[in-house]
């Protein structure tokens, strides 16, 4: 599955309904979030207005604080009804915010709870977190240049029965690694971005694989990446490689 993720392309107090709509009628209904994202919560959701029971909406919070988390809860309740997967980012203090995520489940505001962090440093505390039994989803980075998680996150998803969310898929410079058409073609892709998504996709663990864009002409290479057909173990090493070159 790919969904869309807002950070950069939604902070702006520019109309994202056109996207949206190219989104929706690509086949993505779910879109992620956060207050870390600047505006980006509030242009979703005002580009979700009329469509928000067609689609899938996951936010953040993100604070140390236990005050400003319930700040950042009833904004985000306030925007969206239900939030239905709600992320304490980054693992800030996710203690406290694992209570506060847990009460707002119990009273029927959220519906699955989950934890994220961008960096491969914090997997083991995201491992602890996992095994705590409170959540049932995380957000890791993950690729054929970023195969970190492979180690213990992905096992571990499968072996709980997680869910688990790509971010950022096309950062870090993978894009500047494009093997040229030949390539491609040999793998069957029409381009980079579709094989990257389409690798990812094809490990059985990875349920979602978050992309972004400002451009609804941009989303037909990401969403053709989630169609399959699936990679083999040895056309993933193939990508990995050219990934690696």
């Amino acid at each position: 599955m790919v969904g869309m993720g807002t950070w950069r392309t939604f902070d702006t107090e520019e109309d994202r309904r056109p996207i949206v709509e190219a989104a929706l009628a690509a086949g993505i209904d779910l879109f992620d979030t956060s207050p870390m994202y600047g505006r980006a919560q509030e242009t979703l959701a005002a580009a979700l207005q009329g469509l928000r029971d067609r689609v899938l909406v996951a936010d953040k919070i993100w604070t140390e604080s236990r005050a400003e988390g319930r700040v950042q809860a009833q904004a985000a309740v306030g925007l969206y009804g239900t939030v239905d997967v709600y992320q304490v980012h980054n693992l800030a203090a996710w203690p406290i915010q694992l209570e506060l995520l847990e009460h707002l489940h119990d009273q029927g505001r959220v519906r699955v709870i989950g934890a994220t962090h961008y960096q491969p440093s914090a997997f083991p505390e995201l491992a602890r977190v996992m095994r705590s039994g409170r959540i049932g989803m995380v957000q890791i980075p993950y690729g054929p240049g970023r195969r970190e998680a492979e180690s213990e996150i992905l096992p571990l998803a499968a072996e709980l029965g997680l869910g688990v969310f790509v971010m950022s898929p096309l950062q870090h410079g993978i894009l500047e690694r494009d093997p040229g058409p030949d390539s491609l073609a040999e793998l069957g892709a029409a381009s980079w971005p579709e094989l990257i998504v389409r690798w990812i996709l094809s490990d059985e663990r990875v349920s979602t694989v978050l992309t972004a864009t400002r451009s609804p002409e941009h989303l037909a290479e990401t969403t053709a990446g989630g169609r399959g057909p699936w990679l083999t173990p040895d056309q993933r090493e193939a990508v990995a490689e050219l990934a690696r070159s």
